[in-house]
């Protein structure tokens, strides 16, 4: 078998959209303004000794300078309900959370609704990876719900079938 060597960005990004992933809105609310985020990098079970989760954010992102000073973070791994969230947080024009329905908690957390999981997390630790940051969150505190998570692949999302049960 022979692999391709081409490395450039594009052909990269084609061959890392191969790798299905759910989706996660990184969002909080800090003095009074929605703060937010989305990351298909984002990957829980890192550690369960500190509870820890990860997710990585490109340099370039004028978002993340906010979002790091930020007391708590709130992860929403998006469910199949909230698609178009996606989307509208990662713009980078008007208000990213108009007509989202959202909740914070006491700490700054924001939490998008109708996700599949939500985590109330802090930074634990940062570090340099090439053009991204990878960013390591404790968790404090998490709620389930009882949706479908959305699955990132190929560039598109997708919908996993309902579990048929016996």
């Amino acid at each position: 078998m022979s692999l391709n060597q081409e490395l450039d960005a594009l052909t990269l990004r084609k061959v890392f959209a191969q790798h299905p992933s759910g989706v996660a809105a990184l969002c909080a609310d800090i003095d009074g303004e929605k703060t937010g985020i989305v990351a298909s990098s984002f990957t829980v079970g890192v550690s369960l000794e500190p509870a820890l989760v990860m997710f990585a954010v490109q340099k370039t992102s004028n978002t993340w300078p906010k979002l790091r000073g930020a007391n708590r973070i709130g992860v929403s791994v998006l469910s199949e309900r909230n698609e178009g969230v996606c989307g509208q947080i990662a713009s980078k024009k008007g208000d990213r959370f108009l007509g989202i329905n959202t909740h914070s908690s006491a700490d700054g957390s924001l939490f998008i609704e109708d996700s599949t999981l939500w985590l109330d997390t802090s930074i634990y630790s940062e570090v340099e990876a090439g053009d991204h940051w990878v960013v390591l969150l404790e968790v404090h505190g998490h709620k389930l719900a009882e949706h479908l998570p959305s699955i990132f692949h190929d560039s598109r999302f997708h919908s996993l079938p309902v579990p048929e049960f016996v």
